[in-house]
């Protein structure tokens, strides 16, 4: 029997990794009857992450009160997959969609995101993974730290919790009475961006704007990160001025790093070590991925390129299903990709081909399987 593993990308705006994947398995099964398809649809640490990782593996989502981006209640939820592993979506207690049009970066906090963390850890979790991604803040994951127990201290010795706005009012930090279970508890920061905390390229700069940032917003808050930065390195020892990946959802990523004691990891990487990847690998004939765009972008380590590097090295084939082909992607080839075919059929802009993408999907999927098939294509 041949075994074939699904790993794929959402194409973002079109199709989840979930849709992929089933329509991949389905084509599979119906070219190919007697076949084993193992199907693991991706997230990148956004939105529906949680989900991934359960439909990937197993396990449960469980509920719970928490404080939304502007304080108020909210229903969040984690995930407890069988291994004990705890998978949190900062999504689900700050994400954008939850702000609507009322969007403003000085003012939205992540403290419920620190509360999902705190109920995983009291659910019992071995390892905490949290997904920073799809973020509607800018307060350097202090909010979440809160809810953690770490003291942020004004300069009158008043403990309060910072936003956007009042990082600046940070005096000293004191974490002595953070949640004890981060003392065991490994936490991995899944972000698949490496934007600094500051400056032009920083948090404040590139995504500020989207989270109803004007300029002279984006200048306070990027002001506020620098002064959160310099507090941190002295009373933490901790440098997240120039930390790779610092900028990540509003400045979380780095707030996570020093405050709670997070490893940055790409997204695909920690996807692949937590479902098992390199096991699910033993055995098989080939791999199927994909992503919206396969471009430059994706040779910083994106999905496709994830899967590649772990599949070559058991020499697993992998074949690269795309929505777009961007210019100079050769590179691929030479990281474990055989192969890389888009599902664009007859060559239409993307709005137009939104709403066909889901048969062309099928459509291409059943072509390389026929070639596949063919019998001097397996000697």
């Amino acid at each position: 029997m041949r075994k074939f593993v699904v790993i794929p990308d959402s194409f973002k705006g079109t199709m989840s990794s979930h849709t992929i994947c089933s329509i991949m398995e389905q084509a599979i099964k119906r070219m190919i009857p007697d076949t084993q398809v193992v199907s693991v649809p991706v997230a990148d640490g956004g939105e529906g992450s949680v989900d991934a990782f359960l439909q990937a593996v197993g396990g449960e989502k469980r509920r719970c009160t928490v404080q939304g981006p502007y304080g108020e209640q909210t229903e969040g939820f984690f995930g407890l997959l069988p291994d004990g592993t705890g998978v949190v979506e900062m999504a689900a207690a700050a994400g954008l969609p939850m702000v609507g049009g009322a969007r403003n970066a000085e003012r939205t906090t992540t403290y419920g995101v620190g509360q999902l963390m705190a109920a995983a850890l009291d659910a019992g979790c071995k390892k905490l993974v949290v997904g920073l991604g799809g973020s509607a803040t800018n307060d350097g994951g202090c909010g979440a730290a809160a809810a953690l127990g770490a003291a942020f201290l004004d300069r009158n010795g008043t403990r309060f919790v910072p936003v956007g706005r009042t990082l600046e009012q940070v005096d000293r930090i004191d974490l002595t009475g953070l949640h004890p279970r981060l003392k065991t508890v490994p936490v991995i920061a899944m972000c698949d961006v490496d934007t600094p905390l500051c400056g032009l390229a920083g948090a404040a700069a590139v995504f500020g704007p989207q989270k109803g940032a004007d300029a002279a917003m984006v200048a306070r808050l990027d002001a506020g990160l620098h002064h959160f930065a310099h507090v941190v390195l002295r009373d933490t020892g901790k440098e997240i001025l120039n930390l790779p990946g610092a900028g990540a959802a509003g400045g979380m990523g780095g707030g996570m790093a020093a405050l709670l004691g997070a490893q940055m990891q790409m997204g695909i990487e920690t996807v692949l070590d937590t479902v098992g990847f390199d096991a699910m690998l033993q055995g098989a004939d080939l791999v199927f991925t994909g992503e919206g765009k396969l471009d430059t972008q994706s040779l910083r380590g994106k999905v496709v390129l994830g899967v590649a590097h772990r599949a070559q090295k058991a020499g697993v084939p992998v074949v690269a299903v795309v929505g777009d082909i961007g210019d100079h992607i050769e590179e691929v080839y030479d990281q474990g990709v055989t192969g890389v075919f888009s599902i664009n059929r007859v060559a239409m802009p993307y709005e137009a081909m939104k709403s066909r993408a889901a048969d062309d999907l099928r459509l291409t999927m059943e072509n390389l399987l026929r070639f596949y098939c063919m019998p001097q294509a397996r000697k």
